[in-house]
């Protein structure tokens, strides 16, 4: 059965750099709906409109009444709409190329449904009056959305090589083979790739702790009394800088294992993403030392965001530069398709 973009895909064809700024645009898009959902929070405008899908039970926009808090709110609803048009945009670049990019059309259509399942969890968010539960979930699915992204913006550099990731140039050889071996067989690439689905881990349980640490806090998104958490959230922070140090080490664990041949681009995402978190825990100790100010907690939110890209970009690297899992002691390494680390 012919579709539109079937029909369209027939007659026309577009290059892979449409296709990258496409997905570039997605990972962008889908940090400013982090960002400015956390604008609404710090601003006291969760509840700017009191209604979903329309801002009252009367009008779709806000009316002048409602003040700064409704036209903050509903800004922030138009940005789900420009969200939706970037993601279309990455499907319908996708389906139009010459080559097949069936990673990134994967992807294009999992950031247009988890779109959705935001705007209605963003809904039940209005609904629950702002329960600190339901921000964390509206926040957890932004960033499952930011996930889906940067996969598909990784894949736009992938599929557009045939499967096999560019920016090869300098790392001799591509990808290393590992094969060396430790005393168990193990070679070294599947360290790495252990350290690094760990990083990952981590970090994800970052994310989740905080989300416990702005539901404990002070900054409720409305004016009005809102229920917080019933944890503490001194203990919360604490283990939150916890599992940062975690992070932090892990990174450094793993841009050490890095080997410089076969793992160039790897390295240089590593140490970009080192030096983000580092960033991000010297926003994060200002905002604890000096009261939670809303601009410092933008920019921490903003951190959260680009380490959580960063993460991702490391490990994904990582992925496509690295060897199989074992050998047999002894014996040679198991095949494997040449490829080497991905775009820088």
């Amino acid at each position: 059965m012919r579709t539109p973009l079937s029909w369209l895909a027939g007659r026309y064809s577009l290059g892979a750099r449409s296709v990258r700024l496409a997905a570039l645009g997605s990972v962008v898009a889908s940090i400013a709906i982090i960002v400015t959902g956390g604008i609404v929070r710090v601003t006291g405008s969760g509840l700017g409109c009191t209604d979903w899908p329309m801002c009252t039970g009367e009008t779709l926009a806000p009316t002048a009444e409602m003040g700064v808090h409704g036209a903050i709110e509903f800004g922030n609803r138009l940005l789900t709409g420009a969200l939706c048009a970037v993601v279309g945009w990455v499907i319908i670049t996708a389906r139009l190329q010459e080559r097949p990019m069936p990673a990134v059309l994967r992807g294009g259509w999992a950031q247009f449904w988890i779109v959705v399942l935001n705007a209605v969890v963003g809904g039940v968010t209005v609904w629950m009056r702002l329960s600190p539960y339901i921000v964390a979930a509206h926040f957890l699915a932004a960033t499952l959305l930011l996930t889906a992204a940067v996969y598909t913006w990784h894949a736009a550099y992938a599929d557009a090589a045939g499967g096999r990731a560019e920016g090869t140039a300098g790392d001799a050889g591509g990808a290393y083979e590992g094969t060396r071996q430790d005393a168990g067989g193990v070679r070294p690439a599947a360290r790495i790739r252990s350290l690094s689905a760990a990083l990952v881990a981590v970090t994800a349980l970052l994310v989740a702790v905080g989300t416990l640490a702005t539901g404990s806090g002070p900054h409720a998104g409305d004016s009005s009394d809102v229920a917080r958490m019933p944890f503490d959230w001194t203990a919360v922070t604490v283990v939150h800088g916890v599992l940062a140090a975690v992070v932090l080490a892990l990174t450094g664990a793993l841009l050490s294992a890095l080997p410089r041949e076969g793992f160039g681009a790897a390295r240089r995402k590593a140490v970009v993403f080192l030096a983000v978190l580092v960033g991000q825990g010297a926003v994060g100790l200002v905002q604890s030392l000096t009261a939670l100010p809303s601009l410092v907690v933008m920019l921490h939110l903003l951190g959260a965001a680009l380490v959580w890209t960063g993460v991702l970009q490391v490990h994904l690297t990582v992925k496509r530069g690295s060897a199989g899992d074992r050998v047999p002691p002894g014996g040679a390494p198991l095949p494997r398709a040449r490829g080497a680390a991905t775009h820088a």
